[in-house]
């Protein structure tokens, strides 16, 4: 895999403290601005403050996103973030991106670690740097063995070298393993007859639930995507679950499918093609999408604050 991904780099850089965050992320970044290479910084607000005054009057040629913001969903990250700065330059380009943090809650870190495995996929073979903040004074020894088994090559105090750990693919097979609903669910199973009237059902639901709008249409989309995926592509029916957590509401959609492309919804598909783009709206819609499968089953998760 290590070189199936030249010239694509993605490595992890291991900091402690401001001092350190900075003496690896600003030379990065200014010896792509000597060359003439596009640059982005998605990092959260604190640290990308930090990087917007360190780099002074050269900030302006950097593209600046607050990953808290846009990172929210890690699902979104590859498509609204890398692929979307990326895709809008064909030469090299470089990018900070720090999509795990301290803040982080753990149901959203399985999605961060899934997302650093994908990039692995998404970019290989392109002339793309993406380089991975992970501060070691503040994350657990489990999250940065994680990003060893994620990131084909580790920046530190000792210099660049080849993770020995890196295995992308046992990594998406470890992160996406099914997990059971809790009891009390409500539970609903479906085909193309009841299609129609699932987003209307998941809407009421959602308002008994305290969803307002306009995140309650968002939330009725997203559960009439995923239903329709499943009548179109999972075998014809499914199950739709929903749950209310205190501080957020959860839809769940089982169906009969195997996943094939763990990129899908990850990658926009190509302006000719139909169809392909009810994942990535998931995606744009929650604050949290977790997809877990195993041969002729998959399940789709997706979490909205309230």
């Amino acid at each position: 895999m290590v070189d199936a991904l030249r010239p694509f780099r993605h490595p992890a850089f291991f900091y402690r403290g401001d001092t350190e965050f900075l003496a690896g992320v600003i030379p990065y970044l200014c010896e792509g601005l000597d060359r003439g290479e596009p640059a982005a910084v998605a990092v959260p607000g604190p640290n990308l403050r930090l990087i917007e005054k360190a780099l002074a009057g050269r900030a302006d040629a950097v593209r600046l996103i607050d990953m808290e913001r846009a990172g929210r969903n890690p699902g979104a990250i590859l498509p609204s973030v890398l692929h979307a700065f990326a895709g809008a330059h064909p030469g090299p380009v470089r990018i900070v991106a720090e999509p795990i943090w301290a803040g982080r809650s753990g149901s959203e870190y399985p999605a961060c670690v899934v997302h650093e495995a994908l990039v692995n996929h998404a970019f290989a073979g392109r002339d793309l740097a993406v380089l991975c903040p992970y501060d070691v004074g503040e994350l657990p020894p489990p999250v940065l063995a994680d990003a060893e088994r994620t990131h084909p090559e580790l920046w530190g105090l000792a210099g660049p070298f080849r993770s020995a750990r890196f295995n992308p693919d046992g990594v998406l097979a470890d992160f996406t393993r099914p997990l059971e609903p809790p009891p009390g669910a409500v539970e609903r199973g479906f085909d193309l007859g009841q299609l129609a009237s699932l987003r209307g059902f998941a809407e009421i639901w959602a308002a008994r639930h305290g969803l307002r709008r306009p995140r309650r249409d968002d939330f009725a989309l997203a559960i009439a995507e995923l239903t329709t995926n499943s009548v179109l592509y999972g075998g014809g029916t499914g199950v739709l679950r929903l749950w209310a957590e205190p501080a957020q509401v959860i839809g769940e959609v089982t169906d009969t499918g195997t996943i094939t492309e763990p990129l899908a919804g990850r990658i926009p598909p190509p302006a000719t093609t139909l169809g392909g783009r009810g994942l990535l709206l998931v995606n744009r819609l929650a604050d949290l999408v977790r997809t877990y499968w195993i041969p002729g089953r998959t399940i789709t998760r997706i979490h909205f604050t309230r």
